[in-house]
């Protein structure tokens, strides 16, 4: 979205989903005026950079993992405008931000997202509602979710047909990366709150056949030998952080750029990522050198899917969890008691080639009723050739729609 737009209407249409095969699906979108989104505050850029950090922390259990701070923010965003007292509290407590805050951060983030042919970055929000009488959403969240998340909204019968409708509504706005959020929906589920995002971007420099080397050594942490397909080149913007370094390979136009950090020798990625936080993370990106680097990326696709409860629980967000504790009273009613977050599910996948990289991510929220050193000439050599962390950096705000390691190649 490159501009925002103006009030026009509130739309309670009882129209079907365009594309979905659900015939109780109507639309309830609103769309409503979007207060002025101004550039991101530094303070709050590395208030989010936190959060990025620490959910890679919580749910990385060793393999390959891919997270979009971005695309769980949106959902959990969205989410927390519901929710009231202890609940909202810890929400905005781990989310980094106060509610409102994070809805302006997040507004003015993906309201300037790039839309080019060689670089765009699709974002999307949706709100799903049961329509069986048996709940009633708030209007007023629902206006909030429009004005700030652009959020479209679903009344639907919650059926097998709906939860086509809702994986078609993603597959669709994460250009075919995630074809399927939800398998099924239960009787007591009341709202579905889901983000979808969808990156593809150009190298700025693509690749020349001479730079692509197949039958290359990737060696994992415990010293086994994996064949890959390394990428080389000569970058401008080096890394260098206590006990790791890295450097910025840039997407066409230079506004997103693609963030490896490699350990150092004798530095497991586990220890150096429990040792860095999301302050250190910000001020790394932002003071990035221009200095020449010697590169290399593997060529690599991976898939990621994760139930986030537990890495949130852990993080400290436990009373949205909680059937008794729960305060999401501002989502809506039902007369079978007060919601609560049964589940939160998150999928990613990424793909890097010669020519560039496609990422997608989608979250959903399921609300429930119920109770190597430099070489000679100093130049340094960063070769991804042992486990590392990369990113997908919005070099505006500085921060990482998607942040991930790497630790095999099979």
């Amino acid at each position: 979205m490159k501009t925002l737009r103006r009030v026009v209407t509130l739309l309670l249409a009882l129209l079907c989903l365009a594309g979905c095969g659900g015939n109780g699906t109507r639309s309830l979108t609103k769309q409503v005026n979007l207060a002025g989104a101004a550039g991101m505050e530094e303070g709050d850029a590395s208030a989010l950079a936190g959060f990025s950090v620490e959910l890679l922390k919580e749910i990385w259990k060793g393999g390959n993992a891919l997270v979009s701070p971005l695309s769980v923010l949106s959902a959990l965003g969205m989410t927390a405008n519901g929710a009231r007292g202890e609940t909202l509290e810890q929400m905005e407590a781990v989310l980094g931000l106060p509610a409102e805050r994070l809805n302006a951060a997040l507004a003015a983030w993906t309201a300037a997202l790039p839309k080019e042919k060689d670089c765009r970055v699709d974002l999307a929000n949706s709100i799903w509602i049961r329509d069986d009488g048996s709940f009633e959403a708030d209007e007023d969240f629902l206006e909030t979710a429009a004005k700030w998340y652009q959020a479209e909204a679903f009344a639907s019968p919650f059926d097998a047909a709906a939860v086509r409708d809702i994986n078609g509504w993603v597959d669709k706005r994460t250009h075919g990366m995630i074809p399927e959020i939800l398998s099924e929906l239960q009787d007591s589920t009341m709202m579905v709150l889901i983000n979808a995002l969808a990156l593809e971007a150009e190298w700025e420099e693509i690749y020349e056949d001479i730079q692509v080397w197949e039958d290359r050594i990737f060696t994992t942490e415990d010293g086994a030998e994996q064949p890959v397909t390394l990428m080389y080149s000569s970058e401008g913007r080096y890394l260098k952080d206590e006990g790791a370094q890295g450097f910025l390979k840039f997407y066409k136009g230079g506004r997103w750029t693609f963030a490896a950090l490699l350990p150092d020798e004798g530095v497991r990625l586990e220890d150096y990522l429990d040792s860095l936080t999301g302050e250190r993370l910000y001020a790394l990106l932002s003071e990035a050198e221009a200095r020449k680097v010697y590169a290399a990326i593997p060529k690599f696709k991976s898939a990621y899917g994760a139930e986030l409860n537990d890495a949130l629980k852990a993080l400290g967000m436990t009373d949205a969890f909680d059937m008794v504790r729960a305060d999401l009273s501002g989502l809506g009613n039902s007369p079978l008691g007060p919601l609560f977050i049964s589940r939160v599910l998150h999928k990613t996948y990424i793909s890097v080639d010669e020519k560039g990289t496609q990422a997608g991510a989608a979250t959903a929220v399921v609300a429930e009723a119920g109770a190597d050193g430099p070489g000679p000439d100093t130049t340094p050599v960063v070769h991804l050739d042992r486990p590392f962390l990369y990113m997908l950096v919005d070099t505006e705000t500085n921060l990482p729609a998607f942040i991930g390691v790497v630790t095999t190649m099979e």
